[in-house]
């Protein structure tokens, strides 16, 4: 049966992933902010140069004159007015950096714990609460989960459950023999291979397939559930 042993210990040290991580982006973000405010210039440095030859030029009277430094400080405001809307769009693209800094931080930590769960999952085997074949019907009901088998598969499966209530585990020349009826030193491995195959195929969904028909390395095939849940009808 599954045993899950992580829940606080993988929430706190999700938690502080994600604080520090947070913290991170945080300050990188105002480090940036700081630095790029600090490099625009001053929104009314223009305006201040036009008003200091206002100031330092008091000769320049005639009309072309001041027409020119009223173009200049026209200049300068529209100078100004352009600088600030840079300030908001800065502002704007920081906060868009944040929110997808966020949302990348967040789908990192998702990805960790589902594989940390993924982990847990393959190191324990899947947890059955209720195995039920039907040979008549060609019917598996896995919990809540039913699934419609060749005869081949149902076969299969029926050997494999068999086995499991007995805690045998059955190599390939084993499960060809059972299901067709020969004699074990008649057939081979890879026969029996092709039939687990076949009956993972015909379960479908891959993990579940994987880790209900379990392979053990140099010896053979059985079902990592417990033989209590097992009923054959």
């Amino acid at each position: 049966m599954l045993r899950v042993f992580t829940s606080v210990t993988d929430s706190r040290s999700a938690g502080r992933v994600v604080a520090i991580g947070i913290a991170v982006i945080v300050a990188i973000l105002l480090m940036a902010a700081v630095g790029l405010f600090l490099s625009l210039p001053d929104a009314n440095a223009f305006n201040a140069r036009v008003e200091r030859l206002f100031v330092e030029n008091a000769d320049l009277v005639s009309g072309e004159s001041i027409r020119l430094l009223e173009i200049l400080a026209q200049s300068g405001t529209a100078f100004s007015e352009v600088l600030a809307s840079y300030r908001v769009i800065i502002f704007v693209l920081l906060v868009f950096a944040a929110a997808l800094l966020l949302a990348s931080l967040a789908f990192l930590v998702t990805i960790v714990a589902l594989n940390r769960r993924m982990g847990e999952i393959e190191r324990a085997g899947i947890q059955v609460s209720s195995l039920l074949i039907s040979r008549e019907e060609r019917t598996v009901y896995l919990n809540n989960m039913e699934f419609a088998l060749t005869e081949a598969a149902i076969e299969t499966l029926s050997v494999l459950a068999e086995a499991r209530m007995d805690d045998d585990v059955l190599s390939g020349s084993q499960i060809e023999a059972m299901v067709s009826g020969r004699d074990a030193s008649d057939c081979d491995e890879a026969s029996g291979a092709t039939r687990i195959k076949r009956l993972r195929d015909a379960l479908g969904n891959q993990m579940v397939s994987e880790l209900l028909v379990k392979t053990i390395a140099r010896r053979g095939y059985m079902l990592s559930i417990d033989k209590d849940v097992i009923r054959m009808v």
